[in-house]
């Protein structure tokens, strides 16, 4: 099944102590990249979210962003960490002996010191299982919205292939003609050009420029890639580099049909195929 790779998920949980809200971005990457925003006090979680995340995003450049809201904070009772308060007010009496010009020691200043004033922190251990859920509950949501996105890009690269197969089949059916028109114009040069023609040199040439301009193995193996793909766009399994890798080949294949082209008719295939391989091109770098 196809998975896009771009989607967003949000989803919110309150209890009578925190809100907690997530969010996860995705778009194209190509490998797996995660970046994750959370408050300080749960970075020792922050291991199993990403090995949470990984386990069901296997592509894609992923934000996870992580907001808790501490209800009551108004309310809660302050408190100082006076062993910290005493070092930070010896450090500045000492560094004041050293100024020529020093000015006192301001109270604000000292409270504003990190760790100096303390208040009620986050318990990851308390938070950790419903911010799991919660992140798990936004997994669900990034997942569908891939799914879902994931059934247009096939239905697109369904379409495409059967125009390919329309194109191969159509300049297949024309190569017996084609390759006749090719020899009597050879033929009608060459008499043009000499009034004693070596019959057996003609015939060797004509079948050297024959093979030379032959498409069919092209032909055989854009049918065989169009096949791959139609037979991996059914699959479960993260496929977006599998499909990039055929549509090398395909446009190569295509390139080298139009570099053989002698004839109107390939010419115009050739340039079709490569409209045609590139509008799924461009389509396919969104496939996780």
């Amino acid at each position: 099944m196809i998975h896009s790779m771009t989607a967003y998920g949000r989803a919110e949980d309150s209890n009578n102590n925190n809100s907690i809200s997530c969010e996860i971005r995705s778009v194209n990457h190509r490998y797996l990249e995660l970046s994750i925003r959370l408050p300080e006090e749960l970075r020792p979680i922050e291991q199993k979210i990403r090995e949470q995340i990984s386990d069901k995003l296997k592509r894609g450049k992923i934000d996870c962003n992580i907001r808790i809201e501490q209800h009551n904070i108004h309310n809660e009772m302050l408190s100082i960490n006076d062993d910290l308060l005493k070092k930070v007010i010896g450090l500045a009496e000492k560094t004041n002996i050293d100024l020529t010009a020093s000015s006192p020691l301001n109270a604000l200043d000292l409270l504003r010191w990190p760790g100096v004033l303390e208040k009620n922190i986050l318990d990851p251990e308390t938070i950790n299982k419903p911010l799991l859920k919660l992140i798990d509950q936004t997994l669900d949501t990034v997942i569908d919205t891939r799914i879902r996105e994931g059934l247009k890009i096939k239905k697109m690269l369904t379409e495409r292939c059967v125009k390919i197969k329309k194109i191969v089949d159509d300049i297949r059916g024309k190569m017996p003609i084609i390759l006749k028109d090719l020899r009597e114009k050879l033929t009608k040069r060459a008499q043009e050009l000499s009034s004693e023609l070596d019959n057996d040199r003609l015939e060797q040439e004509l079948l050297f420029m024959s093979q030379k301009m032959d498409i069919a193995e092209e032909i055989d193996r854009l049918n065989a890639h169009v096949d791959e793909v139609i037979r991996v766009v059914d699959q479960k399994e993260p496929i977006g580099r599998r499909l990039d890798f055929l549509m090398q080949e395909m446009n190569r294949e295509s390139n080298t049909l139009g570099s053989k082209s002698y004839h109107l008719d390939t010419s115009n295939a050739s340039v079709e195929l490569k409209v045609l391989i590139e509008q799924m091109r461009e389509q396919i770098q969104n496939i996780e």
